[in-house]
């Protein structure tokens, strides 16, 4: 029998909250703060953080986003995202590659070397395969071209997180 399937209980106690989880014939008590709490109610939302020098880039796609996956941040360049996802720690970073101070290569590739544990997912214009490449090359596992986002981005980000390399339909096999 699963954890969840053995009816858990959660209690108030000072402003925080036990988490009561019978395991092994034992209770074991799980201690969960208000922040902690806020994130427990969508326990199913994956986290993104947008990358995008253009605004309004980024306001379709946290619009395309929003109704499956929480946004937690948007930023317009390289150095913010790199600053924003060692603070926020999301699950997936949706970054652009041409971006000013840092491009999205450049920031990928230091929050590879920083040790960030984010799946990254390009969403671009370049349908280049040296882009491509040139992304797989610094750990992302997703590559998106900006016109098959709506169809794309969701099914990228969901591939991406299941340890698998997503590539829009038609770039791999380009040279």
């Amino acid at each position: 029998m699963s954890i969840v399937a053995t009816a858990a209980k959660v209690r108030a106690q000072n402003r925080c909250f036990i988490w009561e989880v019978p395991w092994a014939g034992n209770m074991s008590q799980v201690l969960l703060r208000p922040a902690r709490l806020e994130q427990a109610g969508q326990l199913n939302r994956i986290r993104i953080l947008l990358g995008d020098d253009h605004r309004g880039v980024s306001k379709v796609v946290a619009d395309l986003l929003a109704p499956e996956f929480e946004i937690i941040a948007s930023v317009s360049d390289g150095r913010s995202l790199v600053d924003k996802a060692m603070q926020l720690e999301p699950d997936v970073i949706v970054t652009d590659i041409s971006m000013p101070i840092l491009n999205g290569i450049e920031a990928a590739l230091e929050l590879k070397n920083l040790g960030c544990a984010s799946t990254i997912v390009f969403l671009s214009v370049h349908a280049s395969s040296d882009f491509v490449r040139a992304c797989l090359f610094v750990g992302a596992l997703g590559y998106v071209v900006k016109p098959r986002m709506a169809t794309d981005l969701d099914h990228a980000i969901r591939e991406t997180l299941a340890g698998r390399i997503f590539v829009s339909p038609g770039l791999e096999d380009r040279n």
